[in-house]
């Protein structure tokens, strides 16, 4: 569910711009402690994203999100030198692309539709849950589709229970500092958990500062062992369960498979679909991270990652459709001719085999940043990465924010982030792809387009930490708004909330 890792390196993002912004009060308490109180931070962000590119239909059909994620962040002092971070959070979602693992539900002469369940793990937990559709189905007939059968369509979100999920997670990390405040040596351990994907993570890192801590030189190295539990799209996990004589057992005993016709067919037959037998993705990362004041007003940032992952890098509920092969639908015939536009509102077709990537990956992102106070009132931060992969994939990300002080309390930062992506080497759109073909993906994450974010952030400080909860006065307190637009018409709206306390 890559849009919701998406969101989570959006939310890591806020964190970590957070974290930086309050760098100038912790470097105040190295002269005693690192840390001499305990931190608390609430943050929440809502992510909600809309477009035509859904990978699990193919790079085609609704690509609607709703996500929220909510998050705790203890900093615990140990000693004068040591600081326990514990970060832990869930990011609860609905997922319009996602449900259509299984489109399919069963028509009914009473205007709705009965979820069409199987009786495994794809079903729905309720089976009686009944919903209005839309309006573009009044009056479709059930031409080539028996009495109540199934219909579904790319275009609008089934109720399977894979239209949800939550994902858990708790990341701690522990920091040592060196008396003389000139190293850092850190290690951390992370892990998550969803319906369908858990990771494990551990990692260690050493920062030196020199010339007066002018200069700063950091090495990290991070280790994510991560495992699928594969769900595959209807069509071809019944192929995968009964063989080739899938279309008389299970789900499509007495369904209709249509042809382009609208006739019915048994000459569906994905005989590309493979199950995966190894459901491991492993990551490994090494960073080397540069920093330097250049002067009272300015200092600039280097970072170079190496990231090696290997294991299952195919998403494999992604649907792919060869232009080489039969088409073949379920539902009703009539929406056949528009299927590929929103007007198609009752007819889904059968994927031809799932995504297949390379079992390997490497990927190199080099950025840099300047940070520049302008005055006593306004800062300039601006950031640049490139990167690259061995898939084929380039890109350019260019940022800018400008913090302005509005008052001792009140600072109000616009920001604005330019991105440009060249396609994956094995990106094709939907129903592109030759079934001679040994990579291939629809997934409009990997195909070549520009994006705009733009948006703006209010922070407050509470000088003298008045407000209380629970013997804990606010420290800050952060609200942030983001604007995404993507060049293949994907839009997205992201706002963020912190709010940090510290024991009084």
């Amino acid at each position: 569910m890559i849009m919701k890792k998406n969101n989570l390196i959006l939310l890591f993002s806020f964190v970590s711009t957070i974290l930086l912004g309050q760098q100038k009060d912790s470097d105040a308490s190295y002269e005693k402690k690192v840390l001499d109180q305990v931190e608390i931070e609430f943050l929440s962000s809502y992510y909600e994203q809309d477009g035509k590119h859904g990978a699990v239909g193919g790079g085609l059909g609704s690509e609607k999100i709703q996500d929220v994620t909510p998050t705790l962040v203890i900093n615990i002092p140990i000693g004068n030198n040591g600081v326990l971070t514990v970060d832990s959070g869930i990011s609860a979602y609905t997922s319009a692309s996602s449900s259509n693992i299984n489109p399919f539900y069963s028509a009914s002469s009473s205007g709705e539709y009965d979820d069409y369940d199987d009786d495994d793990k794809y079903e729905d937990d309720d089976k009686s849950s009944k919903r209005n559709v839309p309006n573009t189905y009044s009056g479709a007939s059930t031409s080539g589709n028996l009495s109540g059968g199934p219909i579904g369509t790319p275009w609008y979100a089934s109720s399977g229970a894979s239209r949800k999920d939550v994902l858990t997670y708790v990341s701690i990390n522990y920091s040592e500092s060196s008396e003389d405040r000139n190293r850092i040596v850190s290690s951390n351990l992370y892990a998550s958990n969803e319906y369908d994907y858990n990771s494990l993570g551990l990692g260690a890192g050493i920062v030196g500062l020199f010339n007066q801590k002018n200069t700063e030189f950091g090495v990290k190295a991070k280790a994510f062992f991560d495992q699928w539990k594969p769900i595959y799209p209807t069509e071809l996990h019944e192929y995968g369960k009964y063989g080739s004589n899938f279309l008389n057992s299970g789900y499509f005993n007495n369904v209709n498979v249509l042809d382009q016709r609208g006739n019915n067919t048994s000459t569906y037959y994905p005989s590309k679909f493979k199950e995966w037998t190894n459901s491991n993705r492993n990551s490994y990362t090494a960073s080397l991270d540069f920093s330097q004041i250049l002067s009272k007003r300015a200092q600039i940032l280097f970072n170079l990652d190496f990231v090696y992952q290997h294991g299952m890098l195919s998403t494999p509920y992604h649907r792919v459709y060869f232009n080489d092969v039969p088409k073949h639908y379920i539902g009703l015939s009539e929406f056949i001719p528009v299927y590929e536009t929103n007007q198609n509102a009752g007819v889904f077709r059968l994927a031809d085999d799932i995504e297949r990537l390379p079992s390997s990956r490497i990927k190199i992102p080099f950025g840099t940043r300047l940070n520049i106070y302008a005055s006593d009132v306004l800062a300039v931060r601006t950031f640049y990465r490139y990167y690259y992969d061995n898939w084929g994939v380039t890109s350019h990300t260019a940022s800018v924010e400008l913090p302005f002080r509005i008052s001792d309390s009140f600072v109000f930062t616009p920001s604005a982030r330019f991105y440009s992506q060249v396609q994956a080497n094995y990106f094709k759109p939907f129903g592109m792809h030759s079934s001679e073909e040994t990579f291939y993906t629809s997934d409009y994450d990997l195909s070549g387009f520009t994006s705009t974010q733009f948006g703006f952030g209010v922070s407050y400080k509470d000088i003298f930490t008045q407000f209380k909860v629970l013997g804990f006065g606010l420290k800050n307190a952060d609200f942030r708004f983001q604007h995404y637009y993507r060049s293949d018409s994907l839009n997205a709206i992201i706002y963020g909330l912190s709010l940090k306390f510290i024991q009084n």
